[in-house]
Parts: C-alpha cells; structure tokens; sequence
C-alpha cells in the first residue's frame, strides 16, 4: 500500500518541478523575446539589440514576477521617447509567452 502512495507523492513531485522548469524557461525565453522587440523600437541592431535582450532577461531576476521586466522595458521606452503604451508592451508580453511556450513544445 505504502509503494503505491510512494509512486504517487513522486510523480506529483516530478510533474511539480517538470511544470516549474517549463514555466522558468517559457518566462526567459519570452524576456528574451520581448528584449529584442523592444531593442527593435529602441533602434538597437545586431550586437546592441542581443545585449539589450540579455538585460532584460537580467531584469527578471530583481523580483518575482513579471513587474520587473515591465518596469525595465517602460522605463527605457519613456527615457527613449517611445510611445509604446502600458497596455501595448503587457499585450506584447503574453504574446510573447505564448509563442516562448509553443517554441519550447516544439523542441
């Protein structure tokens, strides 16, 4: 009876820390998305737009949640004059999610 509970509370716990691995990297992945989109508005290319995506893949680390990566992206678009909305760059961001979650299912 016990292996049977065993096998169940590890399962759980595997599919537990599956589920978080995935959500870890479907949140980087859209970060890094969303940094180079807004490296795009930003007019940053090439070697500047990657390094831009990389701070604000960074960004997420300050807190938890989504907050940080908003503020760092707002914050650079108002010091940059870029009329991009709140609404707009939050929209931006779930989309941006899904599409990090359909290319990590693909692979």
């Amino acid at each position: 009876m016990m292996t049977g509970m065993d096998d169940r509370k590890d399962a759980f716990e595997n599919k537990f820390a599956h589920d978080a691995e995935l959500k870890f990297k479907a949140e980087a992945r859209r970060n890094k998305l969303l940094g180079l989109w807004a490296a795009e508005k930003l007019g940053k290319t090439g070697d500047e737009a990657a390094a831009y995506a990389r701070e604000v893949v960074a960004a997420d680390f300050e807190e938890a949640g989504d907050e940080d990566v908003f503020r760092k992206v707002r914050g650079d678009f108002d010091a940059a004059g870029v009329g991009e909305t709140d609404q707009q760059i939050r929209r931006t961001m779930e989309e941006l999610l899904r599409e990090a979650v359909r290319q990590i299912q693909e692979n």
